[in-house]
């Protein structure tokens, strides 16, 4: 039997989670903002970044979307809980968890092209320190 607490212990979770997510929004937007107000906007280091933070700027957009759709479908499973309709209760905390797991999916599909990206920097720096070191 499913009671009103098991889709509440959910609820800090999700909280969190939405906090975390736009953190990395807030900070995708602002890497965005330096890049166009940056004096080299068509170096080569700067385009080959743009297809990543599009891709990155759409999974944020999804897996936010799918965290405040998890958040909801869990407070309706909570009320259908509370007036007793234990089946649509179930219901709908068990599509409240897929959809959590799908934003979850998609923060880690984002965290890889992030890290991707941060990978095309460094190899960039280490190329400008090798040829520093060999002038």
């Amino acid at each position: 039997m499913m009671n009103l607490t098991t889709p509440a212990l959910l609820f800090p979770a999700i909280s969190l989670l939405l906090l975390a997510y736009t953190n990395r929004f807030l900070t995708l937007a602002q890497v965005i903002r330096q890049l166009n107000t940056s004096a080299d906007r068509s170096a080569d280091l700067v385009q080959s970044q743009l297809p990543g933070l599009k891709r990155r700027i759409l999974l944020t957009k999804y897996m936010q979307s799918f965290g405040v759709l998890s958040f909801l479908l869990c407070a309706l499973s909570m009320f259908a809980l509370f007036l007793e309709a234990a089946l649509p209760g179930k219901l709908l905390f068990g599509t409240s968890i897929l959809t959590l797991t799908l934003s979850l999916v998609l923060s880690l599909v984002e965290v890889l092209i992030s890290t991707e990206a941060l990978s095309v920097v460094v190899k960039d720096l280490e190329a400008a320190r090798v040829s520093k070191d060999a002038r």
